[in-house]
């Protein structure tokens, strides 16, 4: 077990607030366990300290306070939240699963890779259709980590001004730098889009490559994750910036149900109607699928019902599909005539 003085050296630099110090008797501790054969309790120890420091960044503790409100211009770039969403609450394919419990065990872990030169995966792009949990993931991996979540708000970031966009940009990663956190571009084809493309601008040019020598820089402690609907539109320099790429896609029958189950809860139907629903639900995103049992459930809230009826959950879902083709319809391309061809 520990010494005396290690125990009387851990209270003091508890009391002072110095986590360095904490941190490294500890491992003290720790270590000299594991010379003494007590493997197991030293490996526990080690763990412990890892996910300690993976919470706030070592002698920063007073920062994260200061930037639960960020403040001056940088309060209109950053939007901050603090969840509590756990990686449980999602439905995943078997491989995102795999990808996010690796970055958060790496993220835990983050001090002792570092200790050997290595850097842990922190930069991440997820790519999917809408509403499939790209922006849920971010949530999870800032509530399971005990992390902040700072949204960037693109609408304010990027501005019609030479050389002001950028500027703010660098704000941000100055705050990435500054504040451990999860950081979310959403939508980020608005500034990853290939440059040369026909729609492409100065500005946005310049945006995306002051964005990619940021990135390719940044040695930080936080994560970095940027969302995009649309792939196949990013300028390929992008992608060897980030550390890993998590494909989303539709649920499948099995996840439908799955998430339909958790979803409800007690509010199930007896029995179940398997296959009636996954009919019904075919096409339909993660989003969309809980919105439409939201709204059954209110139902039967409404009409003093213990349970949701297979009919009144089945229009539910037939109403969210019929309001994603129309949504579908309207974002069409137009045809104004002509060849067609070219």
């Amino acid at each position: 077990m520990a010494s005396a003085d290690q125990l009387k050296a851990l209270v003091k630099s508890h009391i002072n607030r110095d986590d360095g110090q904490f941190y490294s008797i500890a491992m003290q501790v720790a270590a000299h366990e594991a010379r003494v054969g007590h493997g197991k309790l030293a490996e526990e120890l080690r763990d412990m300290i890892d996910a300690a420091k993976a919470r706030a960044l070592p002698g920063e503790t007073g920062k994260l306070v200061q930037m639960a409100r960020p403040r001056g211009e940088l309060a209109n770039l950053l939007l901050v939240s603090y969840p509590k969403n756990r990686i449980a609450d999602m439905v995943l394919d078997d491989a995102v699963q795999q990808q996010l419990q690796r970055i958060m065990k790496e993220q835990r872990m983050f001090a002792r890779i570092r200790e050997h030169g290595l850097s842990p995966r922190r930069k991440l792009l997820l790519v999917g259709p809408p509403g499939t949990g790209k922006t849920m993931t971010a949530s999870v991996l800032a509530g399971e980590l005990g992390i902040p979540l700072f949204l960037v708000r693109l609408d304010a970031l990027i501005t019609k001004f030479m050389g002001e966009t950028a500027a703010k940009l660098r704000q941000v990663f100055d705050a990435i730098a500054d504040v451990r956190g999860v950081y979310f571009f959403d939508e980020f084809d608005a500034i990853g889009s290939q440059r040369g493309l026909a729609n492409d601008v100065g500005e946005i040019r310049r945006v995306l490559n002051s964005f990619l020598q940021m990135i390719e820089h940044d040695q930080s402690n936080s994560l970095i994750i940027a969302a995009t609907n649309h792939p196949e539109i990013l300028d390929y320099a992008l992608f060897r910036r980030f550390d890993d790429v998590i494909e989303y896609h539709l649920p499948t029958p099995a996840q439908t149900v799955e998430l339909i189950r958790a979803r409800l809860g007690s509010f199930a139907p007896k029995p179940f109607p398997t296959k009636a629903i996954t009919s019904r639900a075919d096409g339909l995103s993660y989003a969309e699928i809980r919105r439409a049992v939201d709204e059954a459930i209110k139902e039967a809230v409404m009409h003093d019902e213990a349970r949701v009826g297979s009919d009144a959950l089945g229009r539910a879902l037939e109403e969210r599909r019929w309001l994603n083709e129309k949504l579908k319809q309207n974002n069409k391309p137009v045809n104004h005539g002509g060849s067609g061809t070219r």
